[in-house]
């Protein structure tokens, strides 16, 4: 058999840079529906959160976009980057779980200049459409205030309309648009012998 390589040509991405000023008043926290509870951070949650995040973003544009999201091992690798990191911040790092089950997570990160940065977050595809998000995000956000933070920002890829409404509501506004180039997987095409 012979095989054939096709690459497509690279993807691009739009993403919008978004901030907020943390001085002003924030949205409340939102209770969470029955059955639901916030997790706090702890060191022994790093898996947990990897698991949450690579069902979150394992069939989601994100985890194109960004593949290592796409898969658990990537997802374990960029939690222990996170986690290392001198700004990471354990008060705006968050799961919700349902009963015994992870449902959503997010975690937090401060950059140099003390701006918040506010990292995959993310609702299980099964327990969508219920405001976790929502809840989740607004805890990580009361978290960079109560560490002393001052400004909030994230990126999201524009085609996700919900989260861009979600975070508009909450009010980040837009800074700038970037394009994410994303390299295709290289596709082997196997000939059948009866070709050759």
């Amino acid at each position: 058999m012979a095989t054939t390589s096709i690459a497509n040509p690279v993807a691009y991405y739009k993403r919008y840079r978004m901030e907020m000023d943390l001085t002003g008043p924030l949205p409340p926290v939102p209770a969470l529906p029955d059955g639901f509870s916030w997790v706090a951070w702890e060191d022994r949650l790093l898996e947990t959160h990897a698991d949450v995040q690579a069902q979150c973003f394992r069939d989601d544009l994100d985890g194109i976009v960004f593949p290592n999201l796409a898969n658990r091992i990537g997802c374990e690798r960029l939690m222990r980057d996170i986690v290392g990191r001198s700004g990471f911040r354990p008060q705006a790092t968050w799961l919700i779980a349902h009963g015994s089950t992870y449902v959503a997570m997010v975690q937090g990160v401060a950059d140099r200049v003390g701006t918040g940065g506010i990292q995959n977050l993310g609702v299980i595809p099964a327990y969508r459409g219920q405001r976790l998000g929502w809840a989740i995000l607004l805890k990580a956000l009361h978290g960079f205030r109560q560490s002393g933070l001052a400004k909030a920002g994230l990126e999201v890829t524009a085609e996700n309309e919900p989260a861009v409404r979600m975070y508009r509501q909450a009010g980040f506004r837009f800074r700038k648009t970037i394009y994410k180039a994303v390299e295709p997987a290289t596709y082997q095409l196997v000939e059948p012998d009866w070709m050759l």
